[in-house]
């Protein structure tokens, strides 16, 4: 079918807790799904300010779960799970708008790349050449600099597979893109299992050598988004070392035990328990977390939230090495979410899954180089569950 040809859709999306029916004339193109699927609904839901058409995906399992995902940022807008009633509420921060996306936000759900974190002093060498990247968080470096993958508009699929309904997002990175080397192609796979599971799946190729450290943004509130602060969270990391930082969050290069720190995790705690020993700037956790890992590249389980009230429960897989507890420092009321409520200090936690900050710089830390030849790859999956 050409690019060109218009579909006439009429979608429907069913689940044990809802049936809805959408019907609306769409342009298949590299930016939407080229076919209709029960379990897929995709909407246009505007255009950038330079005049791309933005759409939004959203799948549905058979259990009524549903996520999302918009092919701008390939960021995930929402995530509707049930608590222990059977009651579904959206779990995850962001906007109702594609204009208050573009308009600036803590990367709320969003894909981020090339490099996830931080890179000190926005600067790095690789193969005996410096590379300068945009200094966009004090003197650093972060998450793919001024105009990074989350703040472009991604070529989408959206397909029905055995395990659930999927949208696959896929981008290209020219060389140079941030200061960056090498034309990167980058795809990522959000599929809706039927085993309550938001699996994301990251594939990547280059034609000269460089770094890359993809991970996706999501703000999660298990209570329900804009529903207050996340401190009664018990949140659970297998991890037993972190990264300390300096005072601009980068990490000194020293990998320390959490013993007998606030960033004990090992047993369930909830985020509040310990947060008013993190003195100083943020007052509060966004460290890398080292995991238990049994062989590199397997997929385990990283970590664990239960939210008491809703009985609602995540658990996090990940096939990389680290995990980036953050909670909601930098939020400070200024935005307003899709609920109508504003979002406050500690509205919403972040677990980003990763290879550590400032790799580039630390030869000692797991390689995030990426060479021609090579084939990315890493995966994640969020399964939701209740007690």
């Amino acid at each position: 079918m050409k690019a060109s040809t218009f579909l006439k859709k009429c979608l429907v999306v069913g689940s044990t807790a809802f049936m809805a029916v959408s019907c609306s004339t769409t342009q298949s193109n590299q930016n939407q799904s080229s076919s209709t699927y029960p379990n897929v609904e995709t909407i246009l839901l505007g255009n950038t300010s330079d005049g791309q058409p933005v759409h939004l995906y959203t799948l549905t399992n058979k259990h009524g779960l549903i996520a999302k995902i918009s092919s701008y940022g390939a960021l995930l807008t929402e995530m509707h799970v049930p608590d222990r009633d059977g009651q579904l509420r959206d779990v995850t921060l962001g906007f109702n708008e594609l204009k208050q996306y573009e308009a600036g936000h803590p990367y709320f759900g969003a894909t981020i790349g090339r490099y996830g974190n931080r890179i000190a002093n926005g600067a790095f060498t690789l193969n005996g050449k410096s590379y300068q990247l945009a200094t966009n968080n004090g003197p650093n470096h972060l998450h793919g600099g001024v105009k990074g993958f989350d703040k472009n508009v991604w070529q989408a699929l959206a397909n029905e597979t055995p395990e659930g309904p999927s949208v696959a997002f896929s981008y290209t990175s020219r060389d140079g893109e941030e200061g960056y080397p090498g034309n990167l192609e980058v795809k990522v796979t959000y599929t809706l299992t039927h085993d309550n599971e938001l699996a994301l799946s990251y594939e990547a190729t280059t034609d000269q050598d460089t770094v890359l450290n993809l991970t996706n943004h999501a703000y999660w509130n298990l209570a329900g988004e804009g529903s207050g602060d996340i401190l009664g969270h018990q949140v659970e990391l297998m991890a037993d070392f972190f990264t300390p930082v300096d005072d601009n969050l980068i990490p000194t290069g020293e990998i320390r035990s959490v013993t007998g720190t606030p960033l004990d995790f090992t047993k369930p705690t909830a985020v509040g328990a310990r947060i008013a020993l993190m003195a100083g700037d943020p007052g509060g956790y966004d460290h890398n977390f080292v995991l238990r890992k049994q062989a590199a590249g397997k997929l385990e389980l990283a970590a664990r939230v239960h939210e008491p009230n809703s009985g609602r429960v995540m658990e996090i897989l990940t096939t990389e090495p680290g995990i980036q507890f953050y909670s909601g420092n930098f939020l400070d009321g200024s935005l307003t979410g899709k609920s109508g409520g504003v979002y406050a200090k500690r509205h919403g936690f972040c677990l980003e899954t990763q290879h550590f900050p400032d790799s580039p710089n630390k030869p000692h830390f797991p390689s995030v180089i990426l060479r021609p030849g090579d084939h990315y790859t890493q995966e994640t999956i969020h399964r939701f569950s209740v007690r």
